[in-house]
């Protein structure tokens, strides 16, 4: 699940990767190069585009530590390796995309829900959290 390839933002930000996600989409909100993304990452995503017939927004992909931290994520976030997004699909609730991606990724990966995105990750291991703001 360690298939991550490194692309450069400002000579391929605007490279197809499949056909609905281009490599800007899984950059640093900090705007450095490079960028890190896992194939895998990117074949589930597209899977759940497919799934919804429905674009899929990537708020967060690949962080560097720096960025990560400032995000206050934890220092071995799945995304300062180029192994995670945070999504949201037009149209769907995250309960929806969370039932679906927690379904592609089986055994694999993780799947977290909070109250407006879908954290994916393929990590080696099975984790799945919930961080919805209890009511």
């Amino acid at each position: 699940m360690y298939d991550v390839k490194v692309y450069s933002l400002k000579a391929e930000g605007s490279r197809q990767i499949t056909d609905h996600f281009r490599v800007y989409e899984f950059a640093c909100k900090d705007g450095t190069d490079p960028v890190f993304v896992s194939d895998t990452l990117v074949g589930i995503l597209e899977a759940i585009r497919l799934h919804f017939d429905a674009p899929v927004h990537i708020n967060s992909a690949y962080r560097t530590p720096q960025h990560n931290a400032k995000e206050g994520g934890v220092k071995t976030s799945q995304h300062t390796y180029g192994l995670a997004a945070d999504i949201r699909v037009d149209g769907h609730t995250p309960a929806e995309v969370y039932a679906v991606a927690d379904s592609m990724l089986g055994e694999h990966g993780g799947v977290g829900i909070y109250d407006t995105f879908v954290h994916v990750d393929v990590r080696s291991k099975k984790s799945r959290f919930d961080y919805r703001k209890k009511k």
